[in-house]
């Protein structure tokens, strides 16, 4: 469905040591990071797109995060939600709704919420019940 989705960043350095080991822990690869332009992707393992990208605003203008905007990273369990979580919280990230079940949008929505250090929602989810989770 996707080709690929952009983040914009105010500080490219800073939003690389948040989003690195992020996208690490959910198993994604670096695709390049030419800190120059500056700008970064991932996509997953043997993949090409989606691409997930990370820089400054294209138009030179200042950062702004969308209000009601989220992208929503999926993880293959609920320990790979938690870890992820948590590693947001240490590089930078705020919390904006701890690890857990959601069940009003269905019975096995296991999510947690945070922003990067910009002020972007992003979410990390597993919507597998827990014995089908790898």
């Amino acid at each position: 469905m996707f080709s690929h989705v952009f983040i914009s960043v105010s500080q490219f350095d800073r939003a690389l040591a948040f989003y690195s080991p992020l996208m690490a822990t959910l198993g994604l690869e670096q695709r390049f990071c030419q800190p120059d332009t500056p700008w970064a992707g991932w996509h997953s393992p043997g993949g090409q797109r989606p691409l997930l990208l990370i820089g400054h605003p294209y138009n030179g203008q200042p950062h702004q995060p969308g209000n009601g905007q989220m992208v929503a990273l999926s993880a293959s369990s609920r320990a790979q939600v938690d870890a992820a979580h948590q590693l947001a919280l240490v590089h930078g990230g705020q919390c904006d709704g701890a690890p857990g079940l959601r069940a009003h949008y269905h019975a096995d929505y296991y999510g947690a919420y945070f922003r990067d250090p910009d002020g972007n929602k992003l979410c990390v989810v597993c919507h597998a019940p827990p014995e089908a989770a790898r």
